[in-house]
Formats: structure tokens, sequence, C-alpha cells
């Protein structure tokens, strides 16, 4: 066990839902946060109903609300909203993605929260953001795929546009949530108030779109779908083997002569004409494709990365998710799978996490709650209440 934890000394009331900000709080709850999800009385988080269901438990909710307490709170009951304030009072994080105005609405906007405890973060997931002409659009992972440019340039050549195989904008989302949030905890140091963080999943997938938007700004080229082929760098790209499929990267003339050089014998695609530079390559890239494909057909993927690599270049076979679980790199030494108990689906994997503090390194101390199952021991443990004054709050569909 790591102690002390990276952010241990941090309390989040995370009322998000789904992925995106579920996510975002499980690296806080990672990292050490005091991690408090907060479910409507009854239903809970939506993913509860999203499949794999193991012991009429989702796992898909359980691997994003791992390492956090779990209570259930109606915010539309006014002693629902006073139990929330008060929690807000000893809070250094609120996390939520409703749709913008909703938690105004509710009379739990920013405004309110920090006149309640100026220090809080307040941190704000939301489709198309707090501001602007769309920002009261639903917003889903799908939606900002499409409309981030996402999908525009994922898929084969002249097929239509392919939304990534995970829920790339809700990641990315989440992502941005935290960075934001961390910085925000950082700010109050400077500033001597909390803030509100405003990320809305729409520019979480444009910004990861850079390249895209320069090349526009340099040419007004429209990116088109290009399988696995980079448009910026060549050979870059997926190859066929005897087996599969196999990535070689060159990313840079060195790289390239040694491929043509040391790996394919073929030191003529050097000097062709039509591969001299990195943008001749990428223009010609299906022509010399086929030429790299006459070496790469003849042999399996493990014997391709073998001399690949073995030469110094990067390549990499392209793994399904069976490979990845077993991958002696991934699995086992990153610990990207971690082992769990929950109390009703059982022995369990959860992702691990990618950030890795070496001092204060990050760890799944508990598995996702079920719905409710702290309500006694954190409204005792924060706001001093007993067990008979829980039980009364619940007759009332408080809690």
């Amino acid at each position: 066990m790591t102690s002390p934890r990276a952010l241990e000394n941090i309390t989040v009331l995370d009322l998000s839902r789904v992925v995106a900000g579920p996510f975002s709080g499980s690296i806080l709850g990672d990292l050490g946060a005091n991690v408090i999800k907060i479910e409507t009385p009854g239903k809970g988080d939506d993913a509860r109903a999203y499949a794999p269901h193991v012991n009429g438990e989702s796992a898909y909710y359980a691997n994003l609300n791992r390492n956090k307490r779990g209570i259930t709170l109606n915010l539309k009951h006014p002693k629902g909203k006073q139990i929330f304030c008060d929690l807000v009072k000893k809070a250094d994080v609120v996390l939520e993605n409703y749709r913008p105005g909703v938690m105004d609405r509710l009379g739990l906007g920013y405004d309110t929260l920090k006149n309640i405890n100026p220090q809080i973060v307040y941190a704000a997931l939301s489709g198309f953001g707090s501001y602007g002409p769309y920002s009261q659009r639903p917003g889903y992972d799908i939606i900002s795929q499409a409309m981030g440019g996402l999908m525009s340039i994922t898929g084969q050549k002249g097929d239509m546009p392919t939304r990534a195989g995970c829920a790339m904008g809700d990641i990315l989302g989440g992502l941005n949530l935290t960075v934001g949030i961390l910085a925000a905890l950082q700010a109050r140091q400077t500033l001597g108030h909390g803030q509100r963080v405003d990320v809305s999943l729409v520019d979480s997938v444009v910004s990861s779109l850079e390249n895209a938007f320069i090349r526009y700004f340099h040419n007004r080229h429209i990116p088109e779908r290009n399988g696995n082929a980079y448009m910026a760098i060549a050979p870059y790209n997926s190859y066929r083997a005897k087996d599969g499929y196999v990535i070689i990267a060159c990313g840079n003339q060195h790289l390239y002569e040694k491929l043509c050089n040391d790996v394919l014998n073929m030191p003529e695609m050097i000097t062709d004409e039509r591969f001299t530079t990195i943008p001749l390559r990428v223009k010609n890239n299906d022509i010399q494709t086929a030429y790299i494909e006459r070496w790469t057909t003849q042999r399996t993927v493990k014997e391709i990365v073998e001399i690949v690599l073995g030469n110094g270049i990067p390549a990499a076979p392209i793994y399904d998710i069976g490979q990845i679980v077993e991958d002696e790199h991934i699995a086992g030494a990153r610990e990207m799978f971690i082992d769990v108990t929950h109390p009703v689906i059982g022995p369990m994997k959860v992702n691990g996490n990618p950030i890795k503090l070496l001092d204060t390194m990050p760890e799944v101390r508990c598995p996702a709650p079920t719905l409710g199952q702290h309500n006694q021991e954190i409204l005792h443990e924060m706001l001093g209440m007993t067990e008979a004054d829980v039980q009364a709050l619940a007759a009332e569909g408080v809690l």
C-alpha cells in the first residue's frame, strides 16, 4: 500500500453518470482522493443498467466506479439539497456531467455552491460546454466523435465515416476534466479560492485532431479516410503478414533507409524518385505498401516484429483484446488490469491506471459501491448523523 497517497487530502463529490465523468472520478480515486459517488435513490447511475451483468450487478459500472464510496441522495427534496450543501462545505471538488443549467435549476449551481464553500472546485463536463450556441444540445460520445471530426478521418478509403472502436470522446473528456480539476486545485493556492472547470466532449475530440487542422489551415485540404496510413509520414502503416497484420513505423529518413537496406534488402527504394522524401512517400504510399508487403506477406507477425525491432526500427503486432490481457508488459509489469473483489459480483478485473507516480503509486483500494452502500458510513463520518437519522431520511425518500 502506498502512503501517503497523492490526493489523499482531497474530497470529491461525484454526481456524474455513465462514462466520462465517472472515468475522471475513478482516476482521482486511484490517486488517493476520497471520492463519494452520489446517485439517485432507487435508480442510480444509468450505467448500472449496462451489460455485462454478473449476479445482477453491472461490471461496466463497477469498472468505472472503483475507488469510490457511494450514497444515494434525492437532490429534488429540500432535505436532500441541504445534505448536499452540508457535504459541499467539507469537500474540495464537485464533479457533474448534467446538461448545462440543470444544477442551477436545482438551486445547486456553482454560484450557489461557491457561497457555501469559496474553495470548491466545480468541475462540469457536457457535450458542448456551458456556453456557445450549442450549449443546450445533448451530448454523447458518438456525437462528439461526429462533430469533433474523429469519425470523418476514421475508416478505410472510400468507406463511410466510422466511430472509433471505444468511447474515445468520453475518455478524452474525462481526461481533460481531470487535468482541469488538478489545475484548479493548484490554482487555489495562488487565487485563494476555487473556480469552475468547464469541459466539452466535442472540444476534447477537436483538440485531439491537432495535425488534421494544421494541414487544413496550411492548404485548405480536407483530410480523407486513409485506413491505418498516416497523412504526415510514410512508411508508417499496417502491413499484411502471413498470419495477420503488423505495424512498421519509420518516423524519419534514417529509419526509412535502415528499413530499405537492412530489412527489406531493397536499397533501390531509397533513390526511387517516388520515395525520396517524406511528402513523396505519403503521396505514393499505396505503391510503396505493395513493395513492402512483398516482404511482409512471406513472414509471420512474430518474425516481422523480431526482425524489424532487431534493426532498431519501431514495429509492433496488432493485438486483439485477448492478447493484451496476457501480455507480460502491459498486463504484467505495467499492471493495467487489477483484481478486485466486488461485494455482489465477486472476483473481477478492472482497468489499471496509466498514470504512474513512482513515489505515490495509484492503486485500486476498493471496488465500486452498490447503490447507497455507504449512506450510513459517510453521513455519520461527515455530518455526524446517527443510524436512526439515516433510516428516517430513507423513509422520507431523501436517500
